[in-house]
């Protein structure tokens, strides 16, 4: 049986996922971010259960085809950039058509009818919290950050920086502030 869950961005999240599922002595056959196979199905009952626990975790049941796929995008989205190895000629559009196997409108129109924001504004955002985190870590210059990201050059994400937070890069980092996000928030 699958499950679909939403709010699995990292590896903490699917380790917390699993011991749920332990928890009720449901064997998982695989588990990725945003979803669970399980060796068997499961009753009604420890499903209701299941599902409890994860949204006093912070997760949720996805139960609609349309809210899984905008889930598996984002999915893909949170995972290309945590690998940081980003081509500046990246092309979004065909990179998720290519691991969905779907036209990418019809993926871009699911995804913002139910997340209310497109495609491109999800993946920026994401890209500027990695950009935070690796800031705030002090693992990259700026340089390498935008390499590693995509962008075409540093001017180009100091401008996206500051557009989405107010900051230039360097502010941001003289700040300190924490002024992350968490990635299911974003």
């Amino acid at each position: 049986m699958k499950v679909f869950i939403k709010n699995m961005v990292c590896d903490r999240c699917i380790s917390a996922v699993s011991a749920i599922f332990n928890e009720f002595s449901v064997q998982i056959k695989s588990i990725n971010l945003g979803e669970v196979e399980t060796e068997q199905g499961i009753s009604a009952k420890d499903l209701q259960n299941i599902e409890n626990r994860l949204v006093e975790t912070g997760f949720e049941r996805i139960k609609e085809a349309a809210h899984q796929l905008a889930d598996k995008v984002k999915g893909l989205i949170i995972i290309k950039i945590s690998k940081l190895d980003i081509d500046e000629n990246f092309m979004l559009s065909k990179y998720l058509s290519s691991e969905l196997h779907k036209d990418y409108s019809a993926l871009s129109k699911t995804f913002s009818q139910n997340e209310n924001i497109t495609i491109e504004q999800f993946f920026i955002l994401q890209k500027i919290e990695k950009v935070k985190e690796l800031l705030l870590y002090n693992e990259f210059n700026l340089t390498e950050i935008a390499g590693k990201l995509g962008y075409k050059s540093v001017q180009h994400l100091s401008s996206q920086f500051r557009t989405v937070t107010g900051f230039t890069p360097t502010e941001f980092k003289k700040l300190k502030a924490g002024h992350r996000k968490p990635l299911d928030k974003v």
